[in-house]
């Protein structure tokens, strides 16, 4: 089954909350945990263990696993497998973005099935082109997989590039978003390409012009809980949109460990505080 259609069971099922599997050395250090690679590995059992059953979607980010080396590379590849284990669907926050054969190799890594960091979809950068993508949007079609492209991050900086028009006038990031629309055209229930799209972007959707609801296909939503965004933002950015949007959320409820029952109670707050904000 596609991605696409894979998300889409899965927020009507369990709701539209990502988790993410963020093992910051603070949090580690906050949690009783040294900082190293050994310590990832329970970090990660221990967010799967409490999101199972009341979220259905995972997150790791590769940074904190790669900062610790070949050991930590073994980490990510160990909480992405138990992730599969435990029927989470797993979103690799990797940003990758390259060109042709490098591009090739880093879809091969994530998205190819049986590779050892196979995950369910990747966050991709298209800040060499849209097109750079190719090889990572081909793969991922051929095996099931989803991209997340990113399009108006939640950094300030980011619209230095994002919000700044082309030649003929379109800014960057309708753009990116136009491109995407295009790939999951006729998709049901929605397509396996999505978009970044950070909760505390105030206006800039409907500044730019950017399309969101035709996107036809999930977005990623950061910034929600931790970062003070609640309905009243979330319907300035997400509009009639809000149907496609998977919250995701990191500190806000990673704070609560390392007791996984404490941490289940969070996750399970947040779910809520997600469905209401959205369906609000």
């Amino acid at each position: 089954m596609p991605f696409g259609a894979r998300l889409a069971e899965t927020m009507d099922r369990v709701g539209p909350l990502c988790v993410g599997i963020d093992p910051h050395p603070s949090l580690l250090r906050d949690w009783g945990l040294q900082d190293d690679a050994q310590s990832l590995a329970a970090f990660g059992d221990t967010v799967i263990e409490a999101a199972t059953g009341v979220a259905g979607v995972v997150k790791p980010n590769a940074a904190f696993f790669e900062r610790h080396g070949a050991k930590g590379m073994a980490a990510l590849e160990y909480v992405l497998g138990k992730a599969r284990e435990a029927d989470l669907l797993t979103i690799l926050d990797a940003k990758r973005g390259d060109i042709g054969s490098t591009m090739q190799a880093y879809a091969d890594a994530f998205l190819r099935p049986g590779a050892p960091f196979e995950c369910d979809a990747l966050t991709v950068s298209p800040y060499l082109g849209f097109g750079s993508l190719e090889p990572a949007v081909a793969l991922a079609a051929e095996h099931g997989k989803g991209l997340f492209v990113l399009a108006l991050t939640s950094n300030p900086e980011g619209a230095e590039v994002q919000h700044a028009r082309g030649s003929g006038g379109e800014p960057v990031a309708a753009a990116m978003a136009r491109h995407a629309s295009a790939l999951n055209a006729g998709k049901a229930p929605m397509g396996d390409v999505g978009l970044v799209v950070g909760a505390t972007v105030g206006s800039a959707v409907s500044d730019l012009g950017i399309d969101l609801e035709g996107l036809n296909g999930p977005i990623l939503a950061p910034g929600v809980g931790a970062q003070g965004t609640g309905t009243e933002e979330i319907s300035q950015v997400f509009g009639n949109s809000r149907r496609l949007v998977l919250v995701n959320q990191s500190r806000g409820v990673l704070a609560a460990g390392p007791f996984t029952e404490k941490l289940r109670g969070a996750i399970q707050a947040a779910a809520g505080a997600a469905q209401f904000a959205l369906r609000a």
